[in-house]
């Protein structure tokens, strides 16, 4: 069975106001100092020590990833264990850990140290700076590059409804951005980011890595930000279209689901089928609509590329994946969760609820934070 991964970035703000804090350092340095404090010699069956947190682009986020898993159960308590560590460090600075997308409340970022920070800085100016956005990654293994390469050439048109399902970011500097997921089109003013073209083969897959390395506008093959792609450290496709969500079961499901996207991809390339051959233009559309819409407006449908109900296309990915769902025993987890998803909303139309009963912002925010660790939503 293929094993999934999860990375998360969370904002870290102020425990009273809600307003974002340049804290990453501070909860790096409160893991670090944990970890030494472990007693030493543990059993071979007690967890690994250490921490996986690691900083992000801005001092006001922390990112961490769970362990490859192939069990979805086992995915959630690992979700669960680190936003709950995450939290625990931040309190001892007066903070919380939010799974928001973008912050909600007016921010200047500041950015994180470090040679590479500082060349991104250098090199993408204001859309660098003001680029506090936090997302969720999900890896899934792979055979091979060739494997691989086939997957991103089949999951390309569902890849929206993924965003549209994660939405989690209406809101920007203070306002309501009228989107659902704001941090996808923030995210996407980046020069490498979006939907691709069909690769058709391993082969190209890197010689356009190495084409656009050559042109100097990118560092290293880590700023290969496409929405999904080989990822340069694990044998893994990566999909990276996903708002962070704010309740862990969210991210549970979208992980079900992106491995029953690679699964049925890879069938599909073994069975000769080719991928459909949709324009890479038709694809920024529908990434647009689902950006804007999340489950509250129409979207693409990623059949027709026509306009359709969210709840057609999310029933379409569905359909599509679910021989490999049963096949992986996650088609009824899979199937309550859209249930739930669809009648309850996504994180976007959760913190718009809640700024209404709330009041504000602030309090909206702090509440965000609550759910994060499992409040109740």
């Amino acid at each position: 069975m293929r094993s999934v991964g999860v990375e998360e970035e969370l904002l870290l703000v102020d425990a009273g106001s809600g307003e974002p804090l340049a804290l990453a350092g501070t909860l790096l340095a409160a893991a670090d100092r944990s970890v030494a404090q472990q007693p030493q010699g543990h059993g071979a069956g007690d967890e690994p020590q250490g921490h996986t947190f690691e900083k992000e682009l801005q001092e006001e986020q922390v990112e961490f990833a769970t362990k490859p898993v192939t069990e979805m159960g086992e995915l959630l308590k690992e979700i669960t264990r680190w936003r709950g560590e995450a939290a625990r460090h931040a309190a001892s600075e007066g903070a919380l850990v939010a799974a928001l997308g973008t912050s909600p409340l007016p921010v200047r970022p500041s950015m994180s140290a470090g040679k590479r920070y500082e060349w991104v800085g250098e090199q993408f100016g204001l859309t660098a700076q003001e680029q506090l956005t936090c997302g969720c990654h999900i890896h899934v293994s792979v055979e091979s590059d060739e494997e691989g390469v086939a997957v991103l050439d089949r999951i390309r048109p569902w890849l929206p409804v993924l965003t549209a399902m994660s939405a989690n970011s209406p809101f920007w500097q203070g306002e309501d951005s009228g989107y659902a997921s704001y941090r996808s089109r923030v995210w996407n003013r980046l020069p490498s980011a979006g939907p691709t073209d069909l690769f058709g083969s391993a082969d190209r897959y890197h010689e356009q890595v190495s084409a656009m390395l050559d042109t100097g506008v990118l560092r290293d093959k880590g700023m290969m930000y496409f929405d999904a792609r080989l990822s340069a450290a694990y044998p893994t496709v990566e999909v990276r279209v996903a708002d962070v969500c704010l309740e862990a079961s969210t991210p549970v499901l979208l992980a079900a689901l992106v491995r029953g996207l690679v699964e049925t991809a890879a069938r599909a390339w073994q069975d000769g089928q080719p991928p459909a051959r949709i324009n890479t233009g038709l694809l920024r559309l529908a990434a647009w609509r689902a950006g804007r819409s999340g489950l509250d407006g129409p979207l693409v449908d990623p059949r027709t590329m026509r306009e359709t109900s969210p709840a057609t296309a999310v029933e379409a990915l569905y359909a599509h994946v679910r021989e490999a769902l049963a096949d992986h025993g996650d088609e009824e987890r899979v199937r309550e969760g859209i249930t739930r998803l669809l009648e309850r909303g996504n994180g976007a139309r959760v913190q718009r609820a809640l700024l209404r009963t709330e009041g504000t912002l602030g309090a909206m925010t702090t509440r965000c934070a609550e759910i994060t660790t499992g409040a109740p939503a």
